[in-house]
């Protein structure tokens, strides 16, 4: 098992002039680069962009709903790694109502977990096929008060690694903590991002910044 070293790049616009912060996280296999690529596709060029890399490129060994003990101490270290980098960000002089978040797959469940423990005002949460970790939710794990931060979740169905119950499992509890959640679930979509995701992400998510 293993800890993460502490690495990130950073992209689009400096953080002195930016209108927010956009922490990405990329899937399992994936990279910190990759998913920067992303943005180019999105309406995020007034943000700045924040993007860990996952040490072995996974952010935790086994599947998001295999038993928790499994995908330790990797899964505690990596929400400790975004922890950090989100004190970062505002020391950087970006609040947290400014900062968006965005991951893919196994980046889209960190980030629904990362977001669901630590719930307040943020900018929005994107989450491109995820839910929260576990093999069984414990509801008590996730508190505090996201004051209508906007969330999209959208997964397919079926989709071979984020079962839809548990994207709705997720929304429930994210709900009860104030999100404004949008879930969307694309019929015999495979395991990717579509052009119709995206431009729902800049449509529900990131048409607010600089408001």
């Amino acid at each position: 098992m293993y800890q993460h070293t502490k690495q990130y790049i950073t992209a689009g616009t400096p953080a002195e002039e930016a209108k927010g912060a956009l922490v990405m996280l990329h899937g399992r296999g994936g990279t910190a680069a990759n998913i920067v690529s992303l943005a180019r596709e999105l309406n995020t060029k007034d943000l700045a962009i924040y993007a860990p890399q996952a040490t072995n490129q996974s952010w935790y060994p086994y599947s998001f709903m295999a038993p928790e003990s499994q995908n330790q101490p990797a899964l505690d270290s990596a929400l400790e790694n975004i922890g950090e980098l989100v004190k970062q960000i505002e020391a950087d002089g970006i609040p947290s109502e400014k900062i968006y978040f965005l991951g893919f797959s196994q980046g889209a469940c960190l980030t629904l977990e990362y977001v669901g423990r630590n719930a307040k005002q943020y900018g929005g949460v994107v989450a491109f096929t995820g839910g929260l970790i576990g093999q069984e939710l414990i509801t008590s794990r996730y508190s505090g008060d996201f004051k209508n931060t906007p969330v999209l979740i959208t997964t397919g169905d079926p989709d071979p690694h984020v079962p839809v119950s548990r994207v709705e499992e997720s929304n429930v509890i994210l709900t009860d903590l104030n999100a404004q959640t949008t879930v969307k679930v694309f019929k015999g979509r495979p395991h990717t991002i579509t052009q119709q995701e995206i431009e729902l992400a800049d449509s529900l998510i990131f048409s607010t910044i600089g408001n």
